[in-house]
C-alpha cells in the first residue's frame, strides 16, 4: 500500500479523483434539487461525440482540447433538449431520452471511425467510455484540478444565490436575480463537472458519481449546506477508495470501482441514515405501533 502511495503518478491520480468526487458531490446536490438527475446522464453521454471530433480535428489526445470538445457537444445536447421541449409537444423526459440515444450513438460511430484511421494516436480513446484514471499524466491531472477547483469556487462563493435559486425562484426574482442567467450558469457548471471526469470515470458512469453521493447525503440531513458537505465527502471518499482498489489490481478499471464504492455509501445511508433511513423508519414504526397498543389498552380498561 505504501509503495503505491509513494508512486508519484498514483498520488496525482488519487488527488484528481478525490477532487473530482468532491466537485461531483457538490454539483450533484444542485442537480438533485433541480430535479435534473436524468440530465446529468444525458449530458455525460452527449459529451462523447465532442471528444472524438476534437481528437479527429487535432490528431492527438490533448486532454484540455478534448474537454473543450466534450463541453461544446454536451452544451449542444442541452440546447437541443430545450429547443425540442419548447417548440413541440414532446415532454422533457422524452427529449432527454432522444438526445442521449442519438448523441451516444453518434459518439460510438465516430469512435469506430477514429479507431480505424491510420496511425496509433487514437489508442486509448475507448477509455472515455468507461474511464481509465491510471492512463492520465500529470498535465491531465493539473487540468482536472484547475477546472474542479473553479467549479467548487463558483458553488461556494455564490452559495446563498444558489440556495435561493433552487428553492424559491419567485423570491430570487424579487431580489433581482436573473433566473435565466442562473440557469445558464448551472448548466455550464454541470457540464464542466461532467467533462472533467469523463477520462477518469467515463461517460457512462459519470452520471452515477453526480447522483449517488447526493442521494446518499439526503438520508443524513435536511440542511442544504450540510447535504452539500456530506455529498462532497462521500464523493471524495468514493474517488480515493475506488482508485486505490483499482490500483492494487492489475489493469482494473477505475471508474466502475469508484461507482461501486459510492453505491456502498448509498446502501449504508439507505439503511442507517437518520433522515428516513430504513432502520430509523422501522424503529419509528415499532414505537408508534407500541404507543397505539398502549392507548387501546387504556381505552379498553376504561370501558
Amino acid at each position: 500500500m505504501l509503495s503505491i502511495l509513494w508512486n508519484s503518478n498514483t498520488g496525482w491520480v488519487l488527488l484528481s479523483t478525490m477532487t473530482l468526487g468532491i466537485a461531483a458531490g457538490a454539483i450533484g446536490c444542485m442537480a438533485y434539487w433541480e430535479r435534473q438527475n436524468l440530465m446529468s446522464d444525458v449530458l455525460s453521454h452527449a459529451a462523447l461525440p465532442g471528444v472524438v471530433i476534437a481528437f479527429l480535428l487535432l490528431g492527438e489526445k490533448n486532454l484540455f482540447v478534448l474537454i473543450i470538445g466534450a463541453a461544446i457537444s454536451a452544451l449542444v445536447g442541452a440546447f437541443f433538449i430545450q429547443w425540442i421541449t419548447t417548440s413541440s409537444r414532446i415532454s422533457e423526459d422524452s427529449a432527454m431520452g432522444m438526445i442521449l440515444a442519438v448523441f451516444y450513438g453518434m459518439g460510438i460511430m465516430l469512435l469506430t471511425i477514429a479507431n480505424r484511421s491510420a496511425g496509433g494516436n487514437q489508442s486509448g480513446l475507448d477509455s472515455f467510455i468507461f474511464g481509465q484514471a491510471a492512463a492520465m499524466v500529470r498535465s491531465d491531472v493539473v487540468t482536472m484540478l484547475i477546472l474542479a477547483v473553479l467549479v467548487l469556487l463558483i458553488v461556494f462563493i455564490g452559495f446563498k444565490e444558489w440556495k435561493i435559486y433552487l428553492f424559491d425562484q419567485q423570491f430570487a426574482k424579487g431580489l433581482g436575480l436573473s433566473i435565466q442567467s442562473m440557469s445558464t450558469l448551472y448548466t455550464v457548471v454541470l457540464v464542466t463537472t461532467i467533462v472533467i471526469g469523463i477520462q477518469a470515470v467515463g461517460v457512462i458512469l459519470m452520471a452515477a458519481l453526480l447522483i449517488i453521493p447526493a442521494v446518499s447525503a439526503r438520508y443524513w440531513t435536511q440542511s442544504f449546506q450540510m447535504m452539500i458537505m456530506l455529498s462532497a465527502l462521500f464523493g471524495g471518499l468514493s474517488g480515493v477508495s475506488g482508485t486505490l482498489i483499482s490500483t492494487m489490481g492489475n489493469g482494473l478499471p477505475t471508474g466502475p470501482f469508484i461507482v461501486v464504492v459510492g453505491a456502498g455509501f448509498f446502501m449504508v445511508s439507505l439503511i442507517f441514515g437518520k433522515e428516513k433511513g430504513l432502520l430509523i423508519n422501522y424503529i419509528q414504526y415499532k414505537f408508534q405501533q407500541k404507543k397505539q397498543m398502549e392507548v387501546l389498552k387504556q381505552e379498553g380498561g376504561r370501558l
